[in-house]
């Protein structure tokens, strides 16, 4: 390939990787720039509405008193334990429901039934348990993201091609090198959406979990923001959930991008 040709295949693969996310910058920065005009005009009272200086200002404050960071360190930790344990759990018992009749008849019914149970209902019973700890807190994060992994998986493995589950006996492969090396592969995205909505519910129950039972944490920030009246911190609360879970959702993209190569 020429130099020139090469160039420009660089620039093509530059513009590819940075343009979706120009494209996803243009709304946060209108709504940036849209709560700066109303704050400045003084539309919204600013003990209703904080500046964008004021958040800013909030986040300083924190993070040089140390803070700000050890909040963040302690939930993001709970977050990722409590999603790899519920995922691992969840695409257990959802490749054992989704490929056994026996296992569906058996667990379907009562997991569904704990579905249904809200997340504030296991808070009590796991501080009883367990008391006010980091592992009553993982263990409510790993049941908000075992649900959506089990059931996207066990309803995706029983609607594999027949024909390509056939294909891999005729070749001789037994149950776990099915599972491993056919139905899996062929239900990539389903997985891969349910551990997206897995990353959600465990951002979610941490925020359960810290209003109710925490004294560091993004969740005892947004309470204890409340309480004192620091809304500046309120918000800032609010949108550090929101960039964190967008970067660990980042992270289940590149996850998606390794797995659909690897098995592509």
């Amino acid at each position: 390939m020429r130099p020139a040709q090469t160039r420009s295949a660089q620039i093509r693969s530059a513009q590819a990787r940075w343009t979706p996310i120009l494209w996803g910058a243009v709304l946060p920065l209108l709504i940036l720039g849209s709560w700066q005009v109303i704050t400045s005009l003084h539309v919204v009272p600013a003990y209703r509405l904080p500046s964008p200086t004021e958040v800013f200002l909030a986040a300083t404050d924190l993070s040089q008193r140390g803070l700000l960071w050890n909040d963040i360190a302690i939930s993001t930790q709970r977050v990722l334990l409590g999603f790899v344990f519920g995922s691992i759990i969840g695409l257990a018992l959802g490749a054992l429901v989704g490929l056994s009749r026996l296992g569906s008849r058996l667990l379907a019914p009562t997991v569904g039934a704990f579905r249904a149970v809200p997340s504030l209902a296991w808070v009590p019973l796991l501080i009883l348990y367990l008391g006010i700890s980091e592992d009553e807190k993982v263990i409510l994060i790993t049941i908000g993201a075992f649900f959506p992994v089990y059931t996207t998986v066990s309803g995706a493995l029983r609607h594999v091609d027949r024909q390509l589950v056939e294909l891999g006996q005729a070749f001789g492969l037994r149950r776990l090198q099915l599972l491993l090396t056919v139905q899996l592969p062929a239900v990539i995205p389903t997985v891969v959406s349910g551990l997206r909505l897995a990353l959600a519910q465990a951002w979610l129950f941490l925020v359960a979990a810290e209003i109710i039972a925490a004294s560091v944490g993004l969740g005892f920030l947004l309470t204890d923001s409340q309480n004192n009246g620091r809304i500046d911190r309120l918000f800032l609360a609010i949108i550090l959930l929101a960039v964190l879970g967008k970067l660990t959702d980042a992270l289940i993209g590149l996850l998606e991008r390794y797995l659909l190569t690897r098995w592509s």
